[in-house]
């Protein structure tokens, strides 16, 4: 653990992590549950640092059936995902306390959304710097580094830190 910044905190079995255990990664992701022969076995969630969590059956390390709930308690479902696509663009903010009145605009799921600096992308779990590729979480920590699809996809699609014009000019 101390190679990988990782601790643990349970039961060991023939000198390997087994049984009800707590392993927390550099990262300050959690996962509580089930280890056999050193690895995520049985029942078990992985409690992540911006509050949304995955509750799965594991076999061998890799989840085989599982349940994402997001930070605000709303839940994935793989095949009846509707939440915020073509189709309804609605925040789930919006979906749970109503849609706000003519003229006030709610960007984000929080509302009041967070400042962005000049310059800077809200990608979510993050904010990104286009310059350098860099993606920090919203304490300032790294996350990782973009690679072009990313960078493509959040310079798109993502809300910026600064204003521009959209829309006709009338030449005087």
């Amino acid at each position: 653990m101390q190679y990988t910044g990782s601790q643990y905190i349970g039961e060991f079995v023939d000198g390997r992590m087994e049984g009800n255990a707590e392993y927390i990664l550099p990262t300050e992701t959690r996962y509580v549950g089930e280890m056999k022969d050193g690895m995520f076995h049985g029942e078990g969630t992985l409690y992540f640092p911006n509050g949304s969590r995955y509750d799965a059956i594991w076999e061998k390390g890799l989840a085989v059936k599982g349940t994402y709930t997001f930070s605000d308690g709303l839940q994935y479902d793989g095949k009846n995902w509707h939440y915020c696509d073509g189709y309804d663009r609605r925040f789930y903010t919006e979906i749970c306390h109503g849609l706000k009145p003519t003229g006030i605009s709610q960007l984000s799921n929080m509302d009041p959304p967070r400042k962005i600096l000049p310059g800077y992308y809200d990608c979510g779990d993050g904010f990104y710097n286009p310059k350098t590729r860099v993606i920090r979480d919203y304490k300032n920590r790294f996350l990782r580094n973009a690679d072009d699809d990313e960078h493509e996809w959040i310079i798109r699609t993502c809300r910026k830190g600064w204003d521009e014009f959209v829309g006709h000019r009338p030449t005087l």
